[in-house]
């Protein structure tokens, strides 16, 4: 008798790439238990669930190909993007899908009747969707709901930045 393999640990292996968290990471829009779908060999199609932010933004193609899980992320998660839209250059990548961006604007000074240089910081939830960022790069930004304390934008658009910098830069 001939072996066949075990379909009811497909999906537990497409998933296996991206289970780091101690809670089983899923989309809470896609039904992962199709028998159907398994017995069949036209079963093994990507199921994942993405959707158009609107305003002219493309959905980034490795939101709809990729296979991570982020329920803050405008492409595949429960995030709507409404109100302001905002573009900033990233000062900093320490934190976990959270990046600070620097926004710089001048400032009229009345007395003097002249403009002073000045900068806000603003934290920023960058989804996995949008690799190889690094500091300097140009980010355009949307407004969402609170998804924590400090961080009420969501990255919907990456443009490399000038490196204006001489020095080791990665090919």
């Amino acid at each position: 008798a001939k072996c066949k393999p075990f379909p009811v640990f497909f999906f537990q292996i497409l998933n296996m790439a991206e289970q780091t968290e101690r809670a089983y990471q899923k989309q809470p829009t896609i039904f992962q238990n199709r028998k159907a779908a398994l017995l069949s060999a036209k079963g093994k199609r990507n199921l994942r669930y993405t959707k158009n932010v609107g305003l002219g933004f493309k959905t980034p193609r490795e939101a709809m190909e990729g296979g991570y899980i982020d329920k803050k992320c405008p492409f595949t998660g429960n995030v709507s993007i409404r109100g302001r839209i905002l573009t900033g250059v990233i000062a900093k990548m320490k934190m976990m899908r959270t990046i600070v961006i620097r926004r710089d604007y001048l400032h009229f000074v009345k007395k003097y009747q002249r403009f002073e240089k000045r900068h806000k910081n603003m934290s920023v939830h960058l989804s996995p969707c949008f690799r190889d960022v690094s500091i300097g790069d140009v980010v355009t930004v949307g407004e969402c709901r609170p998804l924590s304390k400090t961080v009420k934008f969501n990255v919907l658009k990456v443009t490399k930045g000038t490196s204006s910098k001489k020095g080791f830069r990665k090919f």
